[in-house]
């Protein structure tokens, strides 16, 4: 359970706005075994947010049926019901994991996801791992609301969500990956078929006569690879996709490549401390350049992470994300701190820095904030 409050120390840019949230999360996590050591795991989320009502959600994270096996030398396991799946090595965005939908209302840019219904088959041996995925049910991302901020200058209405697919959100959709270690080398590979998680927003009357984007899921392939190498105190990582069917910012369908490359060095025991430092780096490309739908499109991200290794596990991470074609600069510093043995904090600050109109984040440059976070575990 945790106690949230955010604050915006500038004033809206959209009428409406409020200045100060504060609300509630709840995350339970329940786990049943027989005997055999088939499971049941469930996961329910409660977010109530004072000022945004939009951002008050429940969601089933996690609701699914576990079993598994042996054939031959490998091994097989079989998941039924809801799940979150998570596929990436990069720090700064994570462009191979597609699985679930985005919960925008939750972080801009952490990329909290939303419990997507599946059938998830696995086969693990020495030739490594292979999964498939059936997913039957497409989860609409979540927006803030009119009184909410990070938002676009209308709201995002998802009563009015349509799809590119006669079959809308019941369309099937298939995905697989297959990984493998290879010495000091990680390396996965993905395919994805089906709705894709990036809604294209246009501009429409809603149903009361007001201007608001309403979302558009098209079909789209997506072909992903994801690498990291160790070596030493070094991680070098890669992401890199291959995405079709999707419209770009101009609504024009346009075929494109994206990537993220970089890597992170640690300094251990600093000074014959306990304190680890750890210094990460990172590209993020996308082909499309300035008709790119995210932040994106030719960004520099530096980082700093200090581990203190205390028993209070405190840890402090500050980053820049730089864009190459404009002044925009995205500057965050977030705090983990146990205070008890239930009790722990977490303080975040996320400031918005010479921001362009040309950039995307012109539309959320009133927005930076200040969140404090109390949580206690049971």
């Amino acid at each position: 359970m945790s106690l949230e409050s955010r604050w915006h120390p500038q004033s809206a840019a959209y009428p409406g706005q409020r200045s100060h949230a504060s609300g509630l999360v709840v995350e339970p996590e329940f786990y049943l075994e027989d005997h055999g050591g088939r499971s049941f795991n469930l996961a329910p989320f409660f977010r109530y947010d004072a000022g945004d009502p939009s951002r008050t959600h429940v969601d089933l994270r996690e609701a699914y049926l576990l079993l598994f096996g042996g054939v031959a030398n490998s091994e097989w396991e079989l998941r039924l019901g809801v799940d979150r799946v998570f596929w990436g090595v990069t720090e700064s965005r994570h462009l191979v994991n597609i699985v679930n939908q985005i919960d925008q209302v939750e972080h801009p840019y952490k990329e909290p996801k939303l419990g997507q219904p599946m059938a998830h088959l696995t086969f693990s041996g020495d030739w490594g791992t292979a999964e498939v995925f059936g997913l039957t049910y497409h989860r609409a991302r979540t927006f803030p609301g009119r009184f909410g901020r990070l938002r676009f200058p209308f709201v995002v209405d998802n009563d009015m969500v349509s799809y590119e697919s006669d079959a809308k959100q019941w369309h099937l959709d298939v995905a697989g990956r297959y990984s493998r270690s290879f010495g000091p080398l990680d390396l996965g590979m993905s395919v994805f078929d089906g709705t894709s998680r990036d809604p294209f927003l246009i501009l429409d009357p809603d149903r009361s006569g007001e201007p608001a984007f309403v979302p558009i899921y098209e079909q789209i392939r997506q072909f992903g690879l994801d690498a990291q190498v160790t070596a030493g105190s070094w991680l070098f990582k890669l992401e890199a996709i291959r995405r079709t069917g999707a419209r770009n910012r101009v609504g024009v369908e346009e075929d494109y490549s994206a990537s993220t490359f970089g890597g992170e060095y640690t300094f251990y025991s600093v000074s014959g401390s306990a304190v680890d430092l750890t210094l990460l780096s990172e590209w993020n490309y996308d082909g499309r350049r300035q008709y790119a739908t995210n932040i994106f499109q030719n960004d520099f991200f530096l980082a700093a992470r200090i581990a203190f290794n205390d028993v209070q596990s405190t840890e402090i991470l500050t980053s820049i994300l730089r864009d190459a074609d404009s002044t925009g600069r995205v500057l965050t510093l977030e705090l983990n701190r146990r205070i008890s043995d239930q009790w722990s904090l977490r303080l975040e600050a996320i400031t918005f820095q010479g921001i362009q109109e040309v950039d995307l984040t012109y539309l959320t440059r009133r927005d930076s904030f200040v969140e404090l976070n109390l949580i206690y575990n049971f």
